[in-house]
C-alpha cells in the first residue's frame, strides 16, 4: 500500500479526542500518513497534537488568550477559522498534506467551510459534520469540491454507528489523495458557462474548435456550484481566457433564485482575464423544483426543468434590472472585455414560436444593456440566436484577433 499521502485531521480535540484520533488511527491502518490539527479554544487534547491550538490562533495573527477575553464563542472560533484556513494552506504549498478531513457538530462544520474554502480545487477535502447537507450551510461557503459525510450517531463519543461514517470518511479522503489526477495546466485553459445542450448548445461547436487550437476548455455548468467553481478559478487567474455565456446565475442571485455569490460575473475581470461575455438565460431565475416559490416570483410563468428545478421567467422591468447589474459589474473588469448580444434569443425555449419566448421582454433588456454598458466593455450586437452558427462564428472571430494580437496568452 502506498505510504506517500498525507492527509489533515482536523478538529477539536479538547471535545472529540477518541473521534479524531480514530480517524487517524483509520487513515494509517489503510496504509497513509495522518498530521492532527486542534481547533479547540478551551481545553486540551490527551496527547498533544500536530499542530495545536496555539499554533492555529498565531498562524491566523491571534492567539489563544485573544479567542478566549473576546468572551464570545463565535468570535472564538473565527480566530480558529482564520489561523486553520492559513495553516492547512500552508502546509499544502509546502507539500506536507495532500488531503484534509473535518470533524464537527455547527461549531467545527463553520470552522470546515473556511479551511476547504482557502484550498484550492482539486484537493481532496472531506467534512463529516452533523450537520451535512443541511440548509443550514450557505451555498457560497462551499468549496467547489467539498464533500460531506453525515455524522450519524455521533454527537457524543465513539460507537458503532458513528465509527461507519469516520472510517469511510477516513478511507474516502485518503482514496482521493491517492486517486486524484490536479489539474495538469500544461495547456492554456479556456473557461466557459453554460447549460445542458437542450438549452444551450454553443460549447458544441467551439470545444472542439478551441482544442484544434491548441486549448484545453474547461465548460461549468451555471447552476449555483458551478458559477462558484468558476468563479474561484477565475480569480486565481487561472484561464487564458473566459468565455462566460450563461450568466444566469447573476439574475439568481439578484432575485433570490441558486445563487453562486455576489461576486458572479466579477473575478474575471478583476483578475484580468480576457472575458467574452453573453447573458444566456437571463430572463430565467432558476429555484429549487420541489419548494413552493417565493411570494413575488409565485404568479409568474415557470419552467418546470425536472423535479429538481423550476425556472421562472422575468418581466420587462426586471430584465432592465438585471442588465444594470451586468453593466456595474463588467464595469469593474480590468482587462479585455467583449460583451455579445444575440438578439434573436438567448436560450432554446426564448426563440419565436417557443414556450418562453418574450420579444418585448428581449428588447427590453437589450435596450438597457446598450445604455449602461460602460465603455470598457466592447458591444457588439448579432442578429442570430445565441445558438446559431454565427454566435459560435463571432466568438471565434473575437478570440483569433485576441490571440493573433497577443491579447491571450499561448
Amino acid at each position: 500500500m502506498s505510504q506517500d499521502k498525507t492527509i489533515l485531521v482536523v478538529g477539536t480535540y479538547d471535545t472529540k479526542d477518541d473521534e479524531l484520533t480514530y480517524l487517524c488511527d483509520c487513515i494509517r491502518g489503510q496504509g497513509g500518513h495522518a498530521l492532527s490539527m486542534d481547533i479547540s479554544v478551551l481545553g486540551d487534547p490527551s496527547d498533544p497534537t500536530d499542530y495545536s491550538k496555539h499554533d492555529v490562533a498565531g498562524e491566523g495573527g491571534s492567539s489563544i488568550d485573544e479567542a478566549i477575553n473576546s468572551g464570545d464563542e463565535n468570535t472564538a472560533m473565527q480566530v480558529m477559522a482564520r489561523g486553520g484556513a492559513a495553516l492547512a494552506l500552508r502546509l499544502y504549498r509546502e507539500g506536507k498534506i495532500h488531503g484534509v478531513v473535518v470533524l464537527g457538530g455547527t461549531m467545527g462544520t463553520d470552522v470546515a467551510l473556511d479551511i476547504c474554502q482557502a484550498l484550492p480545487l482539486g484537493v481532496p477535502k472531506y467534512v463529516v459534520s452533523t450537520v451535512s447537507f443541511s440548509h443550514l450551510l450557505p451555498p457560497e461557503r462551499l468549496a467547489a469540491d467539498i464533500q460531506m459525510i453525515l455524522w450519524a450517531g455521533g454527537l457524543y463519543g465513539l460507537n458503532s454507528v458513528c465509527k461507519s461514517s469516520l472510517s469511510q470518511a477516513a478511507g474516502a479522503v485518503l482514496g482521493a489523495a491517492r486517486a486524484v489526477e490536479p489539474p495538469a495546466r500544461d495547456k492554456p485553459l479556456i473557461g466557459m458557462t453554460s447549460f445542458g445542450k437542450t438549452i444551450l448548445h454553443y460549447m458544441v461547436t467551439l470545444k472542439p474548435a478551441l482544442e484544434e487550437r491548441g486549448f484545453e476548455v474547461a465548460v461549468f455548468h451555471a447552476t449555483g456550484m458551478g458559477g462558484r467553481a468558476f468563479e474561484s478559478l477565475a480569480a486565481e487567474g487561472a484561464f487564458a481566457c473566459v468565455m462566460d455565456f450563461a450568466t444566469q446565475e447573476v439574475g439568481n442571485h439578484l432575485m433570490g433564485g441558486l445563487s453562486a455569490g455576489a461576486d458572479r460575473l466579477t473575478n474575471a475581470g478583476q483578475s484580468a482575464t480576457p472575458q467574452i461575455v453573453a447573458p444566456a438565460c437571463y430572463d430565467l431565475v432558476d429555484f429549487v423544483g420541489w419548494k413552493p416559490l417565493p411570494g413575488r416570483m409565485a404568479d409568474k410563468p415557470a419552467h418546470d426543468h425536472n423535479r429538481l428545478l423550476k425556472s421562472v421567467v422575468l418581466n420587462s422591468d426586471e430584465r432592465r434590472e438585471v442588465a444594470r447589474v451586468h453593466a456595474e459589474k463588467l464595469a469593474t473588469a480590468k482587462g479585455p472585455t467583449t460583451f455579445l448580444m444575440p438578439k434573436g434569443g438567448c436560450n432554446e425555449w426564448d426563440r419565436p414560436g417557443a414556450d418562453l419566448h418574450d420579444a418585448a421582454g428581449l428588447a427590453a433588456f437589450t435596450d438597457e444593456l446598450e445604455k449602461t454598458l460602460p465603455e470598457n466593455v466592447d458591444y457588439i450586437a448579432l442578429d442570430c440566436h445565441i445558438n446559431d452558427p454565427g454566435f459560435s462564428a463571432k466568438v471565434l472571430e473575437v478570440f483569433d484577433r485576441w490571440v493573433e494580437n497577443g491579447t491571450i496568452k499561448t
